[in-house]
This record gives C-alpha cells, sequence and structure tokens, in this order.
C-alpha cells in the first residue's frame, strides 16, 4: 500500500500536513503536495460548502473527546478540525497538531494564538515520523493517509505513541468518482485499508456511515 507522495499530509480534504489534506478538490491536493500557494489552500480547505459534507459537528459528538484527552490530528492543515478538537479536550487537554507544510504552520499558529488556545502545539514533521512527544488518546487522521510516502513506517510510530486503549481514526474518500476529493487513482478503498491495518495489528472498532463521502473508522491496537 506504499503510495511515493512526497508528502504526509491530515486527521486533516475537500478534494488537506504532517501532513495534510484532503479536503479540498484535487487541485488542493497537488497544491498541498508541492507546498505551493500555501494561500489558496487554506481557502480550499475552509471552503464554506465543505461543512455540508464533512460534518464536523457529527464528527466530534462520534469522537466522544473528552476533556482532559491528548488528541494528533495528523496533517492538520488549515486546523479544520485542530480548533474543534481543541474545544472539546477542554484548558485540562492537549492538542497535536502536526504538518509537513511550514506555510500551513505558520498559519495555524497565528490562528491558535488569535484563538488563545494554549493547548494546542504545532509540529512540524517529516514525511515519516509525526514526532509526538508524549502518548496520545486519539490519533485523527482526515483525507491524508493516502498521501503517506510509507505507511508502515508511519503505523509504527502512531502506535507506539497510543496510550493503553487508545484509537486511531481515519476519515477518507471512498474509491469513488465524487464531487470532492482527490482524484480516483490517490484514493484508499475502505476494505484495502481496513484489511491492511488489521494484518498490522489493529482492529475495526467501530464505523461510522454518516458521511456521504467518506469512511470513518475507528482502529485500536489488538
Amino acid at each position: 500500500m506504499t503510495r511515493l507522495f512526497p508528502l504526509l499530509i491530515a486527521v486533516s480534504l475537500l478534494a488537506r500536513p504532517a501532513v495534510a489534506v484532503a479536503q479540498a478538490p484535487a487541485d488542493a491536493h497537488e497544491m498541498h503536495r508541492l507546498h505551493t500557494d500555501v494561500a489558496a489552500y487554506i481557502a480550499a480547505l475552509e471552503e464554506p460548502d465543505r461543512d455540508a459534507w464533512q460534518k464536523p459537528h457529527e464528527v466530534m459528538q462520534a469522537l466522544a473527546v473528552r476533556p482532559g484527552a491528548t488528541v494528533a490530528d495528523i496533517g492538520a492543515g488549515s486546523g479544520y478540525f485542530t480548533l474543534r478538537l481543541a474545544h472539546h479536550v477542554g484548558p485540562t487537554g492537549r492538542v497535536y497538531a502536526v504538518d509537513v507544510n511550514p506555510g500551513m504552520i505558520r498559519h495555524l499558529d497565528e490562528r491558535i494564538r488569535d484563538a488563545g488556545l494554549s493547548r494546542v502545539t504545532t509540529i512540524l514533521a517529516p514525511p515519516d515520523d509525526p514526532r509526538l512527544p508524549e502518548p496520545v488518546d486519539l490519533v485523527l487522521i482526515v483525507d491524508v493517509w493516502h498521501h503517506i510516502e510509507d505507511p508502515d513506517v508511519y503505523l509504527e510510530k502512531l502506535k507506539t505513541s497510543l496510550k493503553p486503549g487508545g484509537r486511531i481514526v481515519m476519515i477518507d474518500f471512498h474509491k469513488d468518482e465524487v464531487p470532492v476529493g482527490p482524484p480516483v487513482e490517490m484514493k484508499i478503498a475502505r476494505d484495502e485499508l481496513v484489511a491492511w491495518m488489521e494484518q498490522r495489528g489493529l482492529v475495526l472498532a467501530r464505523e461510522h456511515t454518516f458521511l456521504p463521502y467518506q469512511y470513518f473508522l475507528e482502529f485500536t491496537v489488538r
């Protein structure tokens, strides 16, 4: 399942870094891949129509993140989910926003500062290591996994960063033609991803099916 892409992109978009991506149209994926036109990429990730299909409120309810939790947002991008996670973990929690794109990290640092969210820490990470400084309760990866160059290496680092009972949550686009997301050839089919994760010692603990264009899978370590 190796993907030969130079960027590890977020949990992340419309068609999201550490990564980002997949929350934007296909051209946004290419922008992130090449680290170009950060302003346009941010605009794509924060496109007003995204909420209608990404359903962030419902996603956060399903994640059931508790106050005081420690969470990693892999491929945080513009912070679409980062800020929402920060509100759910509360003042005693911690959110690590990981991305490979320096421009996205600068944008997110400004956004966090403006919101007064000292419980969010950004991490400019290389494509093969999230560099999480402590164990986490939840790893959220949104529209990002198909960008990871060496998923085996990255997954092992995520597994070792989980607290006992911790979850790795993946939200990504179905391998179909849909109005948003990357080209079909970049996508990973739901069944392929589940089988790949299970072969590496994870179990599909829960699945949510309310997103129109994406699968929403919660994994735990066997």
